[in-house]
């Protein structure tokens, strides 16, 4: 792969996290920690994750913020202390870096704070992508005051960067699926027929069934209806993107006409697959521009058209 070209927001921001490390690339303890946000597609996970691969030591740690809350939950449930259950996740690392840094959730909202609390008394160097700066975190205005606190400490602590440049580049694609691996190999099909009739192949979670299309080893087939108009959740689709490599979506429709809950898991299982880097193959009703057009009160929305921009846009004769 050749060399990345910065544009000048990302050129910034990793001199800002090249000051998080000494001469010999090992994590400069107590440093004050980055904060990295902007709009989807901007760089930021990438800047991020160029830093972590160069930085020289073993006590550094980095996840999706999905994967971790869900980890952190059971480990919290486990233990009935939130500093055990850090302690457990991330044992003696100074350098912890997070991906897709948000609260939606005024439940979610308290233990994120009693984790930046544990996070920053243990004087670990944090740096953390988002979409929202700190002052936009936990946007519902019945809630977002009883944030603040939690964001004051976020700006005490860390110094607050802008990745927001005039570029998605995930729509700078060759449209191709040539070479792609993982995420990328996927594709998105518009179907303006509704499939046939589902048969069922039933999936446990926990003591719970999802009702899916198809299952093989390592391959999962699933209606949109199926596995997001029923309470599934971040955890759910973290744990299912661990047995299936490969995903198919069928019948999505525009996301306007289904309930904001429903469009919210279907933002949560594109996360959890594009960071884990599963193949995913969404057939759709409409092309992905009408996808979300009109979506109204979903949080991140904007972020998986620019994520689904990544996997090949089809016609039906093409697969």
């Amino acid at each position: 792969m050749g060399e990345v070209r910065l544009d000048a927001d990302q050129v910034r921001a990793a001199q800002k996290l090249g000051e998080l490390i000494d001469r010999r690339g090992r994590p400069v303890r107590g440093h004050r920690g980055i904060y990295l946000h902007g709009r989807p597609g901007r760089g930021k996970t990438m800047v991020m994750d160029r830093f972590y691969a160069g930085v020289a030591s073993d006590r550094k740690r980095r996840f999706h913020f999905h994967e971790f809350f869900a980890r952190l939950h059971e480990a919290f449930h486990a233990s009935g202390a939130i500093d055990k259950a850090v302690a457990a996740l991330l044992g003696d690392a100074r350098l912890v870096c997070f991906d897709e840094f948000h609260v939606h959730d005024i439940g979610d909202a308290m233990l994120i704070a009693r984790l930046l609390d544990v996070l920053f008394a243990r004087r670990m160097t944090l740096v953390v992508t988002s979409n929202y700066p700190p002052e936009e975190l936990l946007p519902n205005p019945l809630f977002h005051e009883r944030f603040l606190p939690a964001i004051a400490r976020i700006t005490a602590h860390l110094d607050v960067v802008s990745i927001d440049g005039p570029l998605d580049y995930r729509t700078r694609t060759d449209g191709t699926r040539t070479g792609r691996t993982g995420f990328a190999a996927g594709a998105y099909l518009i179907e303006a027929d509704r499939p046939a009739p589902a048969t069922d192949a039933p999936v446990r979670i926990g003591a719970r069934l999802l009702h899916a299309v198809s299952t093989t080893d390592d391959a999962l087939t699933i209606e949109f209806a199926a596995l997001c108009g029923t309470p599934t959740s971040a955890a759910d689709y973290v744990e299912l993107a661990q047995r299936f490599r490969h995903w198919t979506i069928r019948d999505v429709p525009p996301l306007r006409e289904v309930p904001p809950d429903w469009a919210m898991r279907f933002v949560n299982v594109v996360d959890v697959l594009y960071d884990a880097d599963r193949e995913l193959t969404v057939r759709a009703r409409v092309p992905l521009a009408e996808l979300v057009d009109g979506v109204r009160g979903v949080p991140d929305i904007s972020r998986i058209a620019s994520r689904l921009c990544e996997i090949s846009q089809l016609a039906p004769s093409s697969v």
